[in-house]
């Protein structure tokens, strides 16, 4: 037993220095090494790797595309008007040497400098165009000369490469947005009154038009009614005036009958004529016209 506790000991040993010793860097990740606080290594590619414990420091960073969200920030146009802009940035780590060296591997101090870079970018930008073109005339070309210009110098002095640059939003300053608001609602409410008064126009000008149709149908249907009326009546009279030549008897007897008819329609109804007046003639003689 006593023999093994060497061994132990020894096993033990041999197993932190080997687990201080051996250590991964990750796909998404770049490494250096450092030797005593200097740079020895600055390649350092995906994998399990060695180092010398104590002596031998090695320092990760994320080689993933990265989002530097800047704070709104105000540039003027070139017709001096200022705008409040919102941005953000896309980048990522491509020389790591030049990374390390500058930020010291701080990736706050990468994006404090790289956001100066950018707002200075866009300052630049924003002073060659008007309004009109920053707001939606030029602004994926704005977007991209950002982004050539940022790349021509921050891979070289900071050590990234910038993959996009976008502007979440324009606003103007709040002294100015509400007289504009205001004066835009007032635009659009003219507008509306215009579109409101054309309306009624148009529906006084269809009611009157409906009416004038109206009237002319009506007086049309009229005068056909009082000519098929007057028609019908010519024709009735006509064939009443040929029944009675025909027979003039008959003719009186079936008018007696109708106003008989008529006087007689209820049982409640009381009338007082003379019994030898001529509305009884057939009642009294059945006889008569014979």
């Amino acid at each position: 037993m006593a023999r093994l506790i060497p061994v132990i000991i020894a096993l033990f040993l041999a197993i932190i220095i080997g687990n201080s010793a051996l250590y991964v860097v990750k796909e998404t990740e770049k490494a250096v090494k450092l030797r005593f606080g200097k740079l020895v290594n600055t390649n350092i590619g995906p994998g399990l790797h060695w180092k010398v414990p104590v002596m031998d420091e090695v320092r990760k960073f994320d080689s993933r595309v990265l989002t530097l969200d800047a704070p709104p920030e105000s540039f003027f146009t070139v017709q001096k008007k200022r705008l409040i802009v919102d941005s953000f940035a896309k980048w990522r780590i491509a020389n790591v040497d030049t990374y390390y060296r500058v930020t010291g591997g701080n990736e706050s101090v990468a994006m404090n400098r790289l956001a100066n870079r950018v707002n200075d970018g866009l300052r630049n930008e924003f002073g060659t165009r008007t309004l009109h073109e920053v707001v939606s005339g030029e602004r994926d070309q704005l977007m991209s000369d950002i982004k050539i210009g940022l790349n021509a110098t921050v891979e070289e002095t900071l050590g990234i490469e910038v993959v996009d640059v976008r502007v979440k939003r324009i606003d103007l300053p709040p002294e100015v947005s509400e007289p504009v608001f205001r004066r835009m609602k007032a635009e659009r409410e003219k507008e509306a009154r215009e579109l409101r008064s054309k309306g009624i126009e148009a529906a006084e000008k269809i009611r009157s038009s409906a009416e004038r149709e109206k009237t002319i149908l009506e007086a049309q249907a009229y005068s056909s009614a009082e000519r098929a009326r007057g028609e019908g009546d010519a024709q009735a009279a006509a064939t009443y005036a040929s029944a009675y030549s025909q027979d003039s008897e008959f003719y009186a007897f079936v008018r007696s009958l109708n106003a008989y008819r008529s006087a007689f329609k209820d049982k409640g109804d009381i009338m007082l004529v003379d019994p030898q007046s001529d509305f009884f003639k057939y009642l009294n003689d059945s006889k008569a016209g014979k």
